[in-house]
């Protein structure tokens, strides 16, 4: 073997790998093909250098499977070309293609990431991002890439290798054997209960103490048994510890994510870039007084830099009657998705905050008060005043009377049920995660061996 050929095999590449949409509603899980691979990547002795990232981009695509993550990894090998054809295979074997998956596979080797991946990746947490913008994206930056379908999946892969943290979660997910598939998942309730008391608010979201109700554990055929989120690996895995179940699970992986860190509502929406599935915020005045609709639902209209826009609260956030409670004249900001233009109604903004920055004075004219006999006075007729019918004490117009707000100015969510993957829920607001450190120890990756 010549020198030259030594050193080339000698020499370390560090290779950035992004995959998308291999999960179908009937079955498989982008993040369980990312367990595989790892699982695969670590008995070779693979070097991570980071968490495995689940970037969640933009939830209000239409045709999205449950909460639109894509997940990349950076890892130091010796043998790249090996590595990509074990992550195809893997790709092909671990993907839902006949019941619709579109999976996209990107290979980037370098240990730095380019802007432009970085401002497409912004463009996905935000906006409707077309498949053939991908495309010509990887030819222009010389991608290597590889596509089963449509090629759908290439949005998310190039966006979660692009993704830049501002802030993060973390998020252990945990893993069936595979004859559970599909198969009702049975957790003790209490158990998720305590390990939100235990691990609050290190960890966000797990269960619905108004309802009762767990919310760590998915309901589709996936295979994932339960995900827990937090802000630092310590407390998942103590997480891990308490939560009790009968099941013999696979194993568990930690991702780095975004989740919880309200990023897609970041970006101002305007009258130009207000297009279908859009998601971002918009700050303005109500120009009309809420509407409440059959089922419960409230719209209302706010104008914001001389255009106006209808916004849509609807029954199932638990923000209906913060919602309704509105006036016009009140400043709020909101963020949400936009719905697109219907029969009946323009593009609308579903919302998934309210904001309220400043409350209009809610005062209604009133027949006025008698000082001697607090009560009220009564009118003689038109233009002709008012009269204590008590006392005879006279009193010439109405009064105002403030009505007090039953809102107050502050930030209002929907109901912890109804949070996104991608909301920032009330314990996060003010907080930014950039700390949780990688020290290459195997906490982060686990396979039961039993």
């Amino acid at each position: 073997m010549s020198n030259q050929l030594k050193q080339v095999m000698e020499k370390e590449t560090i290779l950035n790998v992004g995959f998308d949409d291999t999960d179908s509603p009937k079955g498989m899980c982008t993040t369980f093909l990312a367990y595989k691979i790892v699982d695969s990547l670590q008995k070779q002795k693979t070097e991570f250098l980071d968490f495995p990232r689940l970037i969640r981009f933009n939830p209000n695509i239409p045709w999205k499977t449950r909460g639109n993550g894509a997940v990349s990894f950076k890892i130091k090998t010796k043998n790249p070309s090996k590595i990509k054809n074990q992550i195809k295979n893997l790709v092909s074997k671990y993907s839902d293609t006949k019941n619709g998956a579109n999976p996209g596979l990107v290979f980037f080797e370098s240990d730095s990431i380019p802007t432009e991946f970085i401002k497409f990746s912004k463009l996905a947490l935000w906006q409707l991002i077309n498949r053939n913008n991908a495309k010509t994206f990887a030819k222009k930056n010389n991608l290597e890439i590889y596509y089963q379908g449509n090629g759908q999946g290439l949005v998310g892969a190039i966006g979660a290798i692009g993704y830049d943290f501002e802030d993060h979660t973390l998020e252990l997910l945990s893993y069936r054997k595979k004859p559970k598939f599909g198969k009702e998942r049975k957790i003790s309730t209490e158990s998720v209960k305590h390990m939100q008391e235990k691990t609050s608010p290190n960890t966000f979201n797990s269960f619905d103490t108004k309802k009762g109700r767990v919310l760590i554990t998915p309901h589709g055929p996936d295979p994932v048994f339960y995900g827990v989120r937090g802000e630092n690996v310590d407390s998942l895995l103590s997480a891990t510890k308490i939560i009790k179940t009968n099941e013999k699970l696979d194993g568990y992986m930690i991702f780095k994510s975004n989740q919880g860190t309200g990023d897609h509502l970041k970006n101002e929406l305007n009258f130009e870039n207000m297009k279908p599935y859009a998601s971002g915020k918009i700050s303005g005045v109500l120009s009309n007084n809420p509407k409440i609709v059959k089922g419960g639902h409230v719209f209302f209209k706010i104008i914001s830099k001389n255009h106006e826009f209808w916004c849509a609260v609807y029954k199932p956030t638990g923000m209906t009657i913060i919602a309704s409670n509105l006036l016009k004249g009140d400043k709020i900001s909101v963020g949400g998705g936009v719905r697109k233009a219907s029969k009946h109604f323009p593009r609308i903004i579903n919302l998934e905050f309210i904001d309220i920055i400043s409350l209009k004075k809610n005062t209604v004219l009133s027949n006025p008060q008698c000082n001697t006999c607090h009560k009220k006075m009564k009118s003689k007729g038109q233009n002709q005043g008012f009269q204590c019918v008590r006392c005879g004490r006279k009193a010439s117009k109405k009064i105002s009377i403030e009505i007090p707000r039953k809102i107050k100015k502050q930030l209002y969510l929907p109901k912890i049920s109804a949070h996104r993957h991608l909301t920032r829920p009330l314990q996060r607001i003010g907080m930014n995660n950039k700390s949780s450190k990688f020290d290459k120890s195997i906490s982060w990756f686990c396979v039961y061996r039993n």
